[in-house]
């Protein structure tokens, strides 16, 4: 439907151009011939020549385009401001409105030149108001294209990246991917503030399009939209009183497997989100297509060979011994009394996450025998992708062996191994989908096997045992990436704005980590 929608308006600007045309004294047909038509339109309204060139540079195209519509606006002697944005904004229904119905539009010459010999005397509201349009219109194609500047919600990756670091992501890196939903709110990703409501409309939705390849390789820290993250329960004044938490935005596969699907739709808002709505998460991608990946005993191999471990990888440890006895020993080897969480009342045993340095100091200071790795054994069950405890009773510590899929390889399907595939097949790659008695059905066909479209990623935190990853939702696909993670421009140690001005006003440690600035985001160290 929205391809029919994109058809109708393209069919609509081409006909008010061909009035045009007609009415400066051209031909009608030169306005349907692409490429042509932009020749003669250039020369109607006075740029020169190399200008056209300009239409073959992504991005800055768009750029050339705007002002070609306002040339032609102005070539009719249609200058006002009003005018102005209904030819950028609306130039499906402005022009043909122009050639159509506007009988006091008449060609008056070349509208570049007639702007730049005549100048129009503009107030300062208006001078303001086109600044600010423009500033606005070139800021989101920089942050839509080219970068955008990011937040780290969570501890995932820390050790590596931390709260309150803000990043600059790079959107060319792995190619540049065009909007499925380019009806959108200009500056805010899938909600507006305050608000609350959607900042985009799926009137029009476009199907992935990606300038470039996503040549990802292991290790890399990438932005991605999450893939789980499809389809967020909104709160209710009913779910708000039945379940704890639920006063923010969920997830509905993630409440549906902790309450059930029929209790979420029946007591929580469901919203369902295109691809580049989702939020915006970030990971270590770990797994590139086709890499055997496992994790055994908290350790994770690749192809059957242990994966290099970045520098600020943590993991859970046990702490036995009286911390604050030695908190300035520990406080000296960079850290804090608050990242250990006290597990008895005598206040000598802690769970932490610790880095290989930080093992190292603690081990100086307590001793050898006080640290002991945490590891969940394979008889603990979690709440682990594929969401199959019979066939694949996996957890973050004893994981796989599987495969990442690979764009063009097939695998063989069976009742067995359906959980790892089902959301690929019937979400990620929209195909019909179905069991009848026992037997697999894709696209209204029986069929035993399958073969992957996309390329797909496994993601996984450098915070190993306080990730949510790929080891609970599983595979991340190509249409899902956004960008690399370019460097740390800003770094608070409250991990917001707010926060850390109420530290300064407590007069507590706090404000801008000064030694993280700049710092690189892809560094395994």
């Amino acid at each position: 439907m929205s391809y029919v929608i994109l058809l109708v308006l393209i069919l609509a600007f081409l006909a008010g151009l061909y009035k045009l045309f007609e009415k400066a004294g051209e031909q009608g047909w030169k306005a349907l011939v692409p490429g042509y038509n932009f020749y003669v339109w250039n020369q109607l309204t006075g740029r020169p020549q190399w200008w056209l060139a300009l239409l073959l540079v992504p991005l800055v195209n768009i750029f050339v385009l705007a002002y070609m519509f306002i040339d032609l606006s102005n070539s009719f002697e249609k200058f006002g401001f009003g005018d102005h944005v209904a030819a950028v904004a609306t130039p499906f229904a402005f022009f043909p409105y122009l050639g159509f119905k506007d009988d006091s539009a008449k060609y008056a010459g070349q509208g570049y030149l007639l702007a730049k010999e005549n100048p129009i005397k503009k107030s300062g509201t208006r001078e303001w108001t086109e600044a600010i349009i423009f500033a606005v219109f070139a800021a989101t194609l920089i942050r839509m294209f080219l970068i955008e500047a990011y937040t780290i919600p969570t501890p995932s990756m820390e050790g590596s990246l931390m709260v309150g670091d803000f990043l600059f992501v790079s959107k060319v890196h792995y190619g540049v991917r065009m909007p499925n939903t380019p009806l959108q709110f200009p500056l805010v990703h899938n909600t507006l503030p305050k608000i609350g409501t959607e900042s985009y409309s799926k009137l029009i939705q476009w199907k992935y399009k990606r300038f470039g390849n996503v040549n990802i390789k292991r290790n890399d820290p990438v932005v991605f939209n999450f893939p789980d993250g499809d389809t967020v329960a909104l709160p209710t004044r009913n779910s708000v009183r039945r379940y704890r938490g639920s006063e923010g935005r969920n997830y509905y596969a993630q409440f549906a497997r902790m309450h059930g699907r029929e209790n979420v739709l029946k007591d929580f808002d469901i919203r369902a989100r295109p691809v580049d709505k989702k939020d915006n998460y970030i990971k270590r991608c770990v797994g590139i297509p086709g890499d055997k990946l496992e994790v055994r005993e908290g350790d994770l191999y690749i192809n059957d060979k242990i994966s290099p471990m970045p520098e600020g990888l943590q993991n859970e440890y046990i702490l036995s011994a009286n911390l604050r006895m030695q908190k300035n020993e520990v406080e000296k080897a960079g850290m804090e009394l608050h990242d250990f969480y006290p597990i008895d009342q005598s206040g000598t045993k802690y769970i932490c996450h610790l880095t290989a340095k930080n093992i190292a100091s603690l081990k100086q200071i307590f001793g050898e025998d006080k640290l002991t790795r945490k590891i969940y054994t394979k008889d603990m069950s979690q709440d682990a992708f594929p969401h199959d405890k019979i066939n694949y009773n996996w957890n973050v510590d004893q994981f796989g062996p599987v495969v990442v899929p690979k764009k063009g390889t097939s695998v063989n399907l069976s009742l067995n191994n359906l959980a790892l595939y089902k959301r690929i097949i019937r979400d990620y790659e929209h195909n019909d989908f179905s069991l009848k008695g026992g037997k697999i059905f894709i696209n209204g066909e029986e069929t035993s096997s399958y073969t992957f479209k996309m390329d797909y990623f496994f993601m996984m935190g450098d915070n190993r045992h306080n990730s949510e990853d790929s080891r609970v939702w599983g595979f991340v696909p190509e249409d899902h990436i956004v960008g690399k993670p370019l460097f740390i421009w800003m770094s608070l140690r409250n991990g917001s704005l707010r926060d850390t001005k109420d530290a300064f006003k407590r007069k507590i440690k706090g404000g801008i980590n000064w030694k993280r600035l700049f710092k690189s985001a892809n560094d395994m160290n």
